[in-house]
């Protein structure tokens, strides 16, 4: 039987505290391990040192914008594979896009809904977990294709 997981850990970044605080409160109810950040450099800290599943960033803040961020995200191979959710006032299909090739995995427009953001949450989440679940079963998989090679060519003359 599997082990239960650890709560994920979640890291919230915005340069307003309300902002911050918002979502907090809205996570809760969630388990979870919550660190913050409030500029985009701290952000990049953060998720270095706290390791996280989720960053809820936002677009618009001090020192490196949230564009920047993702993309600084993604070209470490320690945090290329962080799921980020980009938290914006912006709504023009052109943020999205920038969003996109910037390597955002989805996205909420301010003001956020609670049960939205829990539902993109727990969905990107069991994404992860399902990814993680089948990252594993490969590897058994090559492990145990290379051990029965390895027996077959032993038994041979």
């Amino acid at each position: 039987m599997d082990e239960p997981s650890p709560p994920p850990r979640i890291v919230i970044a915005d340069d307003n505290h309300q902002n911050v605080e918002l979502l907090e409160a809205y996570l809760g109810d969630f388990d979870c391990e919550i660190r913050t950040a409030h500029d985009g450099e701290e952000t990049v800290r953060v998720v270095e040192e706290f390791r996280p599943d989720l960053l809820l960033l936002d677009v618009m803040m001090p020192r490196l914008s949230g564009f920047e961020v993702c993309r600084k995200l993604r070209a470490n191979d320690a945090t290329r594979d962080l799921l980020i959710l980009m938290v914006t006032a912006l709504n023009e299909a052109s943020d999205f896009e920038r969003g996109v090739q910037a390597g955002a995995d989805d996205f909420l427009t301010k003001p956020v809904n609670k049960i939205e953001l829990l539902c993109r949450i727990r969905g990107l989440l069991r994404v992860k977990h399902l990814k993680t679940q089948l990252d594993r079963t490969l590897a058994y998989l090559a492990e145990f294709e290379a051990a029965s090679r390895g027996s077959t060519s032993a038994q041979m003359p």
